[in-house]
């Protein structure tokens, strides 16, 4: 048993034990707060829980930090005063939070952590494997250039997931005895702050042969640069959105994404919290979920 299928299983037996106590209080009120959602990865969290939620028969309250954490610490404490059960906590900034998180437990909230962890007395995490995430798309891209060329990485807002990705990636291109990482600058996970940093990295390295992005929001932003040079420089970069799967399947630079599953995501982390709340004795503090290589041979058939 792999461990996305015990993951799976922890997460059908945790609702079993949650729902017939659930039967006998249909108030229960859930708060997720999400580091942004101007992104499809976030988008389709969101519907996972919505829909989790009707199923339940629960309330449920989104906030948008916009990567800001002052107002993702005001948007919990707004929560906390309209008596959430539950707080599943996407945090803009792992240990900015920190303070968000006492407050919930403070007033007895459990707190499951989804997508990146936060610092504080969390109930449990649940995330994908980001460091296998990163290394897995940069093996991808050292053995397409042959194991030899000059590569760049594309990073991100200093979150542990985006870290683990990059620490990832170093480790598979250390691998590569002719592979030379020649720079990494901050796209911001953006697409149009990611293009023009891929603009400039592209013309101070002509012999620019590969690029992993940290995420493909801004994989699409460095696939228009790339694009626009006119160069053979191949792309790699983590999540499994909608876009990057397509650009994939047509052909493009973008040869390869290490797909997330942020709808098991969600529905495990609340999951662990229902288990907690109605009685569980024993919750993991952290559940790992698998990712997995998407490319031109599976991308037609994979969708979050």
């Amino acid at each position: 048993m792999n461990v996305l299928t015990k993951t799976l299983s922890i997460a059908a037996l945790a609702a079993t034990t949650a729902l017939p106590a659930l039967a006998q209080d249909d108030g229960l009120k859930i708060g997720m707060t999400f580091q942004e959602m101007n992104n499809p990865y976030f988008v389709s969290m969101k519907e996972a829980l919505d829909e989790a939620a009707a199923s339940l028969g629960a309330e449920v309250i989104v906030t948008d930090a916009g990567h800001d954490v002052a107002k993702q610490i005001s948007d919990v404490e707004d929560m906390l005063q309209q008596n959430i059960d539950i707080l599943l906590l996407n945090p803009t900034d792992s240990a900015g939070v920190e303070a968000a998180v006492n407050m919930a437990k403070q007033q007895g909230v459990i707190v499951v952590a989804v997508d990146a962890n936060a610092a504080g007395p969390v109930d449990t995490f649940v995330g994908s494997k980001n460091r296998d995430a990163g290394y897995q798309s940069c093996k991808y891209l050292g053995e397409a250039l042959g194991g030899s060329g000059e590569v760049a990485i594309l990073d991100g807002i200093p979150v542990i997931p985006i870290l683990e990705r990059v620490e990832g990636c170093k480790a598979a291109l250390g691998e590569f005895d002719g592979i030379e990482l020649v720079d990494t600058q901050n796209g911001r996970q953006d697409r149009s702050v990611a293009l023009g940093v891929v603009e400039n990295i592209i013309q101070s390295h002509p012999n620019l042969a590969g690029i992993f992005s940290v995420n493909d929001g801004g994989a699409m932003g460095a696939l228009a640069a790339i694009q626009g040079s006119g160069k053979d420089i191949k792309l790699t970069s983590v999540d499994g959105a909608p876009e990057a799967v397509k650009a994939i399947s047509d052909g493009t630079p973008f040869i390869e994404t290490t797909a997330q599953f942020p709808r098991d995501q969600v529905r495990v982390g609340l999951a662990m919290a229902l288990a907690q709340k109605w009685g569980a004795r024993v919750v993991p503090k952290e559940v790992p979920i698998d990712v997995r290589v998407v490319d031109s041979e599976n991308a037609a058939d994979f969708s979050w």
